[in-house]
């Protein structure tokens, strides 16, 4: 501690030498000329040198770029309407405001604050101030106006084109399309049952490495840019090892999950853009239980799948699709114990981009355990949604939908499965 106080305090009196030679050097030079031992020249000469040096020191200042100079800071806020038309008892765990006794939701409330900081390290951090209902012990609470951190993480570039990256923090599993698509972009209210519950709240903490040649991230940039509902630069090649316990949960094995994604866009002949990929992942989950359900091996469960994707991007007409796979943790039938079961399920949507209108339809199917959930009952979701979104000016948004829904209730045992009809109102606004 002695040692860093004399550090700074020999800073500062080397400073403060050094202004104070440099001001004895003006009045120096000044009192020379005032007595007449140099010349008028010799003492415009020295001011005029003693200005140049001044100059470039304060250009260099200027134009020297510090690294919070590159942050930038934007966002988007979701606000929601939905009317349950018959079943009251109608819950989507993605959207709190369907069912009983809801009202308006502010979906999603994010920031992003996100930089380089230096030429081979980018810096992006995503917190999230929406409405929403948790689950505890099975039991839905209120939890309203919360906050929560959704992406936390650096880039660290390996070579100086950035083809070759190390993502280290919290960030989105790459497994899938719907995954990686932001919530800022997608045409449907919400993603998908069968993808997303992959990878619930589509994030968790590990180490991913990606590759993405020059041209082809000029392209995922474009497709965001240009409003064809693209999921940004996740790599054509993405393997990593993460927690796998789901986002904002404590690790509760040793095991890893590991992931493997693999993707390609390319132009067909007419100039329309088409992506094609596979994605595939494996590791031990352990899911937390009720009093009375058993569960074998300390709660540890295999949790593996393989998942393809399709997409057409709408210029005008587009395509989107995807289907999975796999086994994870499943509550049986007599809702006495945790096994491990198969799953499959998937998504088709069709869109038509018309100037900045996007009508949509989009149908789903789901049948498995919901790994997330307190003894992960068993889900069966079968659903159409038919909606368009409409693009007032780049800042403001608005998406009408209609959907028809089959979905358990995956929050409150019995997990009652429900049927209904929802009329679904969303503004978006970007900033």
């Amino acid at each position: 501690m002695r040692r860093l106080w004399f550090a700074i305090i020999a800073c500062t009196i080397g400073l403060g030498v050094a202004t104070q030679a440099e001001i004895a050097q003006a009045d120096l030079t000044d009192l020379l000329y005032d007595k007449g031992q140099i010349t008028k020249e010799e003492w415009l000469k020295e001011k005029a040198d003693r200005e140049r040096v001044e100059a470039i020191i304060t250009a260099e200042r200027s134009t020297t770029e510090k690294w919070y100079d590159k942050i930038s800071i934007r966002g988007y806020t979701q606000f929601r309407y939905n009317a349950t038309l018959d079943d009251k008892k109608l819950v989507d765990e993605y959207d709190s405001s369907i069912g009983n006794n809801t009202g308006f939701l502010v979906r999603r409330a994010r920031i992003i604050i996100s930089g380089d900081i230096h030429e081979r390290v980018s810096l992006y951090l995503q917190t999230d101030f929406g409405q929403g209902v948790s689950a505890v012990s099975g039991t839905a609470i209120n939890n309203q106006n919360f906050a929560q951190l959704r992406d936390l993480y650096a880039d660290v570039f390996l070579t100086k084109d950035k083809e070759f990256r190390i993502r280290a923090g919290i960030s989105k599993v790459p497994f899938g399309f719907d995954v990686l698509q932001s919530s800022q972009n997608r045409a449907a209210f919400d993603r998908s049952d069968a993808i997303n519950s992959a990878s619930p709240n589509e994030r968790d903490t590990g180490l991913f490495f990606y590759y993405t040649p020059v041209e082809t991230r000029k392209l995922f940039r474009s497709l965001v840019e240009k409003g064809l509902k693209g999921s940004g630069d996740y790599g054509i090649l993405g393997v990593g090892v993460y927690n796998g316990q789901t986002l904002n949960v404590t690790e509760r094995n040793d095991n890893k999950h590991v992931v493997l994604h693999a993707t390609y866009p390319f132009e067909l002949p007419y100039g329309q853009i088409v992506q094609v990929g596979v994605d595939a992942y494996r590791g031990l989950i352990n899911v937390p239980v009720s009093a009375g359900v058993t569960i074998p091996d300390g709660g540890n469960i295999n949790d593996e799948r393989i998942g393809t994707h399709f997409i057409l991007y709408p210029q005008p007409f587009g395509l989107q699709a995807e289907w999975n796979w796999g086994r994870g943790p499943e509550l049986n039938a007599a809702h006495t114990a945790v096994q491990e079961g198969s799953l499959q399920g998937g998504y088709v949507q069709a869109m038509y981009k018309w100037d900045n209108i996007l009508p949509y339809v989009r149908w789903q199917e789901y049948q498995g355990g919901k790994k997330n959930r307190f003894n992960s009952p068993f889900n069966v979701v079968r659903e159409t949604e038919v909606g368009v979104e409409y693009q007032i000016n780049k800042a403001l948004e608005l998406t009408v939908a209609y959907a028809w829904m089959k979905r358990t209730d995956t929050i409150n045992a019995p997990y009652a499965i429900h049927n209904g009809d929802v009329l679904r109102f969303q503004l978006q606004w970007n900033y």
